[in-house]
């Protein structure tokens, strides 16, 4: 998994959430919110915050965001606000650009306005209870896209012991394992020779039908 530079404008619950797990996953992540009290929150936890009016071109500018791989928009409820920091980030040249939608016409203009990409955290969090209640061990789901899914899974009893080679799981499901949590370790770049052991959480990369199969086991075994 390639380093990659993120910026998240908005750093309430659900931006702050996207910027911890993108800096646990290894990732260099600048956070930028309007409230200063929000920024020192969570400037231990990034690569760097920085308190601004994240409507302000200039400010955004200043930021060396065209040098960025990624913007998430996480802003909440100000729908101009999240329009605006849309337009400006694109228009700055940041490549793909990720925004959170409160509804389905905000994520119609948002998507006009030139998101790559828009999301609903309210609406898929049902699709994730979902999943948790299925299968006890999935913690969270996320569907990139109609093919594809990150799935956080606490390792089952059947994998805890084997190494990654053993589970075999990109030859039986088509999944990557992108990192293994341990408590505050984070190993992003696991190995094929390395073990899972009781507690750890697995974050898996996979077609979405090889997760549900893999789901389907869960719940059989």
């Amino acid at each position: 998994m390639s380093k990659k530079q993120i910026a998240v404008l908005g750093l309430g619950r659900f931006g702050a959430s996207v910027a911890r797990t993108l800096a646990s996953l290894g990732h260099e992540v600048l956070g930028v919110d309007g409230n200063p009290d929000l920024v020192d929150l969570l400037s231990r936890d990034l690569t760097h915050a920085v308190a601004c009016d994240v409507t302000d071109e200039d400010s955004l500018r200043a930021l060396g965001l065209r040098n960025f791989d990624c913007a998430v928009i996480a802003i909440g409820h100000d729908v101009q606000a999240s329009i605006l920091a849309t337009v400006l980030v694109k228009e700055i040249g940041v490549p793909f650009v990720v925004a959170k939608a409160a509804g389905k016409l905000h994520g119609r203009t948002l998507e006009k306005v030139g998101a790559d990409k828009v999301v609903y955290p309210e609406r898929d969090m049902g699709a994730r209870i979902a999943h948790s209640l299925l299968t006890g061990s999935v913690m969270d789901y996320i569907e990139l896209s109609p093919e594809y899914t990150i799935m956080e899974l606490v390792a089952p009893p059947g994998f805890v012991g084997k190494s990654l080679r053993d589970l075999n799981l990109r030859a039986l499901y088509g999944i990557n394992v992108m990192a293994i949590k341990s408590g505050e370790m984070i190993n992003a770049a696991p190995l094929a020779t390395d073990r899972v052991h009781q507690g750890e959480t697995m974050v898996l990369l996979g077609s979405t039908e090889g997760l549900h199969r893999l789901e389907r086991m869960l719940q059989e075994a």
